[in-house]
């Protein structure tokens, strides 16, 4: 059972009960991340995120971590571009514990100096534990190319520079400016009485008030989705045993009617053991142990990522292989039988992901985050069965354009490679 509550000060409260379940997920989202950062602010969302959990006016760091423990949950945070999200998963019965907990970091967190200066270096280290894995560093280096000094084509972890520079006033800064009741989502999925649930959320949630306005999804010009990618073609050159590649294509905004036409595209493409790139790459040629595509979507575009890992011998023959299979998608129609498995594959992986509390709580804060709506299973299980073969070619010609694609390679890169695109 689902239901939505706004409160006075503009709180969006999303709840859904699963009475058959024992355990509840709790979240509280703040509607900001990377994106909204500008220059000299970049990594300050996910960094806030870190100090959420170094201690509050009642409790230590050590507490909240021994309080967690001793509920036998899970306790935790992310930040994407355009959200940072807290959350804690615990049995029914811990409830009220757990979002004392909770709230008591979100609104309570001291920010102490010293604790800064040490999580700067902590967060530097993160920084330097992506860039030492070829495979989170590659995307990274793929999204500047297509997005350019766009913050979303930022790292969210920021730059040591950025971190280096960071200070406690003006982090606080930036915490003020977005951290406001009309910019916060609470969601809850799994068993608890709503009534008491309410209480609890309006004693933690209703008495908060900020001055002024701000509204972080109102982006500015220099925020906008950039119309072409700022970069075709770049080569990293590092020594490693393989050659990173990631080619990326047109993708779409979160909200896009076509979306869902966009996922079983992908999911054919490269989303799976069945899916066309790892048949023909992997399984048919030998060329490559990983190699998948994702979408990525955000507020007013996105993209979609071809990833690949091979020997610099083969680099170009894995290339013109995700090219031909992209232009296989844009000249002929899927057979019925391959878009069926691809449709029962989709609609079973959201099933499972979906059983869970903490995956329901996921996605009832991001329907409300991006939709304003709760959006039903069944509406997306019956969105995915009228997707006809003809959808998934004319959107395959939008999106797979040969002319437009960016590749991005990191890595022992051949000469001739470098000569035809260095």
């Amino acid at each position: 059972m689902y239901k939505k509550v706004v409160l006075d000060n503009g709180v969006r409260v999303v709840l859904e009960r699963m009475s058959s379940l024992r355990s509840v997920a709790l979240g509280v989202w703040a509607n900001v991340g990377s994106r909204y950062e500008i220059k000299g602010e970049e990594g300050y969302s996910h960094f806030i995120e870190h100090m959420m959990f170094k201690g509050t006016r009642n409790r230590t760091a050590a507490q909240i971590s021994n309080e967690i423990d001793a509920l036998g949950g899970e306790m935790n945070a992310f930040t994407t571009h355009e959200a940072t999200a807290f959350y804690v998963k615990v049995l029914d019965q811990q409830v009220g514990a757990a979002f004392d907990l909770l709230a008591d970091l979100f609104h309570h967190s001291r920010f102490g100096v010293r604790d800064l200066e040490k999580e700067k270096q902590i967060v530097i280290e993160e920084i330097r534990t992506v860039q030492d894995d070829p495979e989170d560093y590659i995307h990274e280096l793929h999204a500047k190319d297509v997005l350019g000094n766009h913050p979303i084509g930022r790292p969210i972890l920021g730059t040591p520079r950025s971190m280096q520079r960071m200070n406690r006033r003006t982090l606080l800064h930036y915490k003020h400016k977005f951290y406001r009741p009309e910019n916060t989502i609470v969601a809850v999925a799994g068993n608890f009485s709503f009534p008491q649930l309410l209480d609890q959320i309006n004693e933690y949630f209703g008495q908060w008030q900020c001055e002024g306005a701000r509204n972080p999804s109102e982006t500015n010009a220099s925020n906008c989705w950039p119309d072409k990618a700022r970069t075709r073609q770049s080569l990293h050159h590092k020594p490693l045993e393989q050659v990173h590649l990631c080619v990326g294509f047109n993708g779409l905004e979160v909200g896009h009617p076509d979306r869902y036409v966009a996922y079983v595209m992908n999911t054919i493409l490269g989303g799976g053991v069945s899916s066309r790139l790892f048949q023909e790459v992997r399984e048919k040629r030998g060329l490559a142990y990983t190699i998948y595509s994702h979408l990525s979507s955000f507020l007013d575009g996105g993209t979609l990522t071809v990833y690949a890992a091979t020997r610099p011998t083969e680099v170009e023959t894995v290339i013109e292989q995700i090219c031909k299979e992209a232009r296989k998608l844009c000249r002929r129609e899927v057979a019925e039988k391959e878009l069926e498995r691809t449709k029962t594959q989709l609609k079973g992986n959201l099933m499972l992901g979906l059983e869970g509390t903490y995956g329901r709580m996921n996605k009832l804060a991001k329907d409300e985050l991006y939709q304003g709506r709760h959006v039903t299973l069944q509406e997306i299980v019956k969105a995915i069965d009228r997707i006809s073969p003809d959808q998934i070619r004319q959107l395959s010609q939008k999106l797979l354009d040969q002319k437009e694609f960016v590749v991005t390679a990191l890595g022992p890169i051949p000469k001739k490679m470098a000569a035809k695109w260095g």
